[in-house]
């Protein structure tokens, strides 16, 4: 299955796209980015308007995503709201060193945290499913790691990796995180859905 993806960015287009095995699901960048006001209240809110705005102009099915993370501690402050976290002016080291900056003081146990992506993939206005993925961790107490972006320098995951952040994960990344999560439930979906058509 085919679907376009609802950004003009190919670069995203090319994350995406590794993510997911070609035979079932392929992934390219839209002809150009259309701007959507992004002002719903979930992540499958904004994930269905972007995808549903793309749809309506190209008339082809349509993969969106959103995506945040989301602070124990700064209920309010961050998902939906991850990319904006601050105000517009400020570049992504700015906004994580911001996050760092509220939390001092914050002990241990409060600085829990998840990144969550939702992926909604719209093949008319009657038919469109949406997938999650989520990565449990914390918000670490310095910025650390040459890898990644956004929030990754301060992320540390659950598990075995709790003393390293994302940004120093790359390959353990590429394959645990809330977008990888994501992509393997709309995989396998869709894998069983080709495979019931036949």
């Amino acid at each position: 299955m085919n679907f376009l993806l609802a950004t003009g960015n190919a670069h995203k287009a090319e994350e995406f796209a590794e993510l997911f095995n070609p035979e079932i699901l392929q992934i390219t960048a839209a002809p150009e980015k259309l701007e959507v006001i992004e002002d719903g209240k979930t992540f499958h809110e904004n994930a269905l308007k972007k995808a549903k705005s793309y749809y309506d102009k190209y008339k082809q099915p349509v993969m969106a995503d959103d995506s945040g993370l989301c602070v124990q501690a700064l209920p309010d402050e961050l998902g939906i709201y991850s990319a904006r976290f601050g105000g517009d002016d400020l570049s992504a080291k700015e906004r994580a060193e911001l996050l760092l900056e509220k939390l001092q003081g914050v002990q241990a146990k409060d600085r829990s945290a998840y990144f969550i992506c939702v992926l909604c993939f719209y093949l008319s206005e009657d038919e469109y499913f949406f997938f999650e993925g989520r990565l449990q961790g914390r918000v670490g107490e310095e910025y650390k790691g040459d890898f990644g972006f956004g929030y990754d320098p301060v992320f540390y995951p659950e598990g075995e990796n709790e003393h390293s952040s994302l940004a120093m994960l790359p390959d353990w990344k590429a394959k645990n995180s809330h977008r990888a999560i994501a992509c393997q439930f709309a995989e396998n979906f869709f894998k069983e859905r080709v495979c019931q058509s036949r």
